[in-house]
């Protein structure tokens, strides 16, 4: 019998500058794209700040890896902050292991990114 995957995501706007993001169940080759639609739909609306919680997250391979790299490289392009919540011990063994959680700007829960994402850095100079 197939195995399927599934990614819930649940989005949020606490205000009008900051968009949060709840990823549910697995991020992989088969919803990676559709992940990566969803969130370039809130990057439209451009907030200063994009804040992923990561806690609900079972499972990410190399697609999902990709997807969050591509996230994290508009981010900076066009000037907006990714603040990511550091997710279960499997997600963050795979962001160490693959030297990425380097590249994240990583918080231990959703109160302390909503603080940083109003911060002064919260808009970032292109």
């Amino acid at each position: 019998m197939p195995m399927t995957t599934s990614l819930r995501l649940e989005t949020s706007a606490p205000d009008e500058s900051v968009r949060c993001v709840a990823l549910h169940g697995e991020l992989d080759l088969d919803c990676a794209y559709r992940f990566d639609e969803a969130l370039r739909r809130l990057e439209a609306e451009r907030p200063a700040a994009i804040v992923l919680d990561l806690r609900g997250l079972v499972f990410c391979d190399t697609s999902g890896l990709a997807r969050l790299l591509a996230l994290r490289r508009r981010a900076r392009r066009d000037g907006w902050r990714l603040l990511m919540v550091r997710g279960s011990a499997a997600v963050q063994r795979l962001l160490a292991v693959t030297a990425l959680s380097e590249h994240f700007e990583m918080v231990s829960d959703t109160d302390a990114a909503l603080a940083l994402a109003r911060g002064p850095r919260a808009r970032l100079a292109s």
